[in-house]
């Protein structure tokens, strides 16, 4: 039986320059299977097969936006995004997905 969550949108503020961690807030279990997207673009994942990890064009439907500015936490499931750009606002969604339910996490991230 599949359950569906979905969180309030949590709202990040940082200058231009600077690193922001957007953290899921929960524990991840190793079979989880997590997916970070940006613009309907996928940017990170963590399969669940253990040290099965993409970021940014190593995913299937990555771009070169964040070329080497992404960090992927394989325990907890935050991504890190450093020296953020302008181009980098928008909403930031986490997909987890697990034998027995699906949440979805929203972030909005804005550049000052």
């Amino acid at each position: 039986i599949s359950a569906a969550e979905q969180d309030e949108m949590k709202i990040k503020s940082v200058k231009e320059g600077e690193s922001v961690t957007l953290d899921p807030g929960m524990t991840k279990n190793p079979t989880d299977l997590i997916m970070w997207h940006f613009n309907d673009l996928c940017i990170a994942e963590i399969g669940e097969e253990p040290g099965k990890i993409c970021t940014d064009i190593q995913c299937k439907d990555g771009d070169e936006r964040f070329r080497n500015r992404l960090k992927l936490d394989h325990q907890s499931g935050s991504l890190t995004i450093t020296n953020i750009t302008i181009t980098d606002s928008g909403v930031y969604q986490l997909q987890i997905n697990s034998s027995s339910f699906s949440i979805i996490r929203s972030f909005s991230v804005t550049i000052t």
